[in-house]
């Protein structure tokens, strides 16, 4: 009988932990098909800090280094300095890497580090029970926003791809769904091509994934994929924002 589907290698056999509806395992599973893919889940090293994520370590078969919360970059260029022939990524949420990660983010970046980030946008912080995050959307309702995020007093959200986009050192940066078959099919190919543009040693690639968190937002797994449309892509534009192979390209789906 001929093989049509099978879990990708770079993937374990464990149950995941994330809340039903949860859009992590799906990106999960983006990133083990593109590494097993590129054949490179034997010399890759993924870093996971504080988050929803913080157990990923479970979930890939290749190596995975904890680091404090935000500090992923950091570490990463560390690996990857060590050995730079291994694939480096890191694997963060938005509370993560736009808030107490944001030095880390924004000088790995601009110093042009040749890692990979895989950054999950969920406007909310996941783990820690659903506080206004940097990319709250304005208005919206969280534990620390019950009115909605004003912003006279919070300011407004955090848009990393166009802001690290601005960076001479990042070489990819581009923002993708995983809220339907065509999107996840999108977020597959930038994942893949982001690790390529690493394993071509053309700089600091990230790629951003909007993603949905029913349990934070206070609703069923449908409603919040919709949600998402509805409020999180408006705000945050989907598609390429800097490609170093194709300098001058801007565009959005």
């Amino acid at each position: 009988m001929a093989i049509v589907y099978q879990k990708p290698k770079a993937l374990t056999d464990a149950t995941m932990h994330y809340c039903p509806g949860c859009t992590h395992g799906i990106i999960h599973k983006l990133v083990a098909e593109a590494l097993t893919e590129l054949n490179v889940e034997d010399h890759a090293v993924g870093v996971c800090p504080v988050g929803c994520s913080v157990m990923a370590y479970n979930y890939f078969t290749c190596d995975m280094v904890e680091a404090p919360h935000g500090r992923a970059p950091a570490v990463a260029t560390g690996l990857k300095r060590a050995i730079p022939s291994n694939v480096v990524f890191t694997y963060q949420g938005d509370g993560d890497l736009a808030a107490i990660g944001t030095a880390e983010t924004v000088h790995s970046a601009t110093r042009g580090e040749n890692i990979t980030i895989i950054f999950v946008n969920n406007a909310i912080y996941g783990m820690t029970g659903g506080q206004m995050a940097p990319t709250t959307l304005p208005g919206q309702v969280t534990q620390t926003t019950p009115y909605g995020r004003d912003t006279n007093t919070a300011g407004y959200p955090v848009r990393v791809c166009e802001m690290l986009s601005t960076l001479d050192g990042v070489a990819y940066a581009t923002r993708v769904s995983v809220d339907s078959v065509p999107n996840i099919k999108k977020a597959k190919e930038a994942i893949k091509k982001a690790f390529q543009t690493q394993i071509e040693g053309k700089g600091f690639s990230i790629v951003e994934v909007l993603s949905a968190c029913p349990t934070n937002w206070g609703l069923t797994p449908v409603e919040a994929l919709q949600w998402l449309r509805d409020n999180m892509m408006p705000y945050y534009p989907l598609g390429v924002y800097k490609d170093k192979t194709a300098e001058g390209v801007k565009h959005h789906d």
